[in-house]
């Protein structure tokens, strides 16, 4: 989990997620790394105070929309076509508050890559909100999120993908089966398992929907991938760098 989701995690997200003041985690990080630095630690009242902030910047909308996720994820379902069609719904000057049972951190890069900046907080190990907004035009945002939300028309007997299939379909197979995993184990296993991906293999991620979450991730780290959804009640991911 460590060597996954460092390359996807800000030290500040680090910082909240452990209840720590930013600022102090990175003198440590320094202090190791033999950095010196002149910066003083946070103090306890900065921390109430950042909080309040927060707080105060997470109800200073116009609108609060409502998004609760929490027993779709642990029923083991993947919301994330939901959250894109509720932020894409979203008109000038609302939020989204989404309710989580943990930190969605790979959804904070997704989100910032389509300008929507976001506020997060812990209310209990397995109970977080994370609001999502927007300082721009609201048109320019949701045409753009509209593009990414999958289309419900599109046949689902074929094969999609934004690659060749014979290319893929050529290498070595390497196989793993997520289907009875709980969020966001699919997610991490999966990641995990591309880092030590030979160049002529390719992985085959086999779960019961399409992973929405992992895709944009996929194309990020610049690999390519196609979706099968010809089988049923089963999805085979076939993943391999792009070279």
């Amino acid at each position: 989990m460590r060597h996954i989701m460092a390359r996807i995690t800000t030290v500040a997200q680090a910082a909240r997620l452990c209840n720590v003041p930013a600022e102090s985690l990175i003198k440590d990080l320094n202090h190791v790394l033999g950095i010196e630095t002149n910066r003083e630690d946070t103090g306890p009242n900065d921390r109430t105070d950042a909080l309040a902030e927060q707080s105060s910047a997470a109800h200073s909308f116009v609108a609060v929309v409502e998004l609760d996720v929490r027993e779709e994820l642990s029923n083991g379902g993947e919301p994330f076509s939901k959250i894109m069609a509720a932020v894409a719904a979203l008109r000038e000057g609302e939020a989204l508050h989404l309710h989580t049972p943990f930190e969605p951190v790979p959804l904070f890069g997704v989100m910032e890559k389509r300008g929507f900046s976001h506020e997060c907080q812990r209310h209990a190990v397995d109970d977080w909100s994370v609001w999502f907004y927007r300082g721009t035009p609201a048109a320019e945002h949701v045409q753009a999120i509209d593009a990414a939300v999958p289309k419900h028309s599109i046949d689902r007997t074929s094969v999609q993908g934004d690659a060749d299939v014979n290319v893929g379909a050529a290498r070595t197979a390497v196989w793993l089966d997520v289907r009875d995993l709980e969020p966001p184990e699919p997610l991490v296993r999966t990641l995990e398992a591309l880092e030590g991906l030979a160049k002529n293999s390719v992985l085959v991620q086999v779960n019961v929907r399409v992973p929405q979450l992992l895709l944009p991730i996929l194309r990020e780290r610049g690999f390519r991938f196609t979706v099968d959804e010809s089988q049923l009640n089963e999805v085979q991911v076939r993943i391999w760098r792009n070279e």
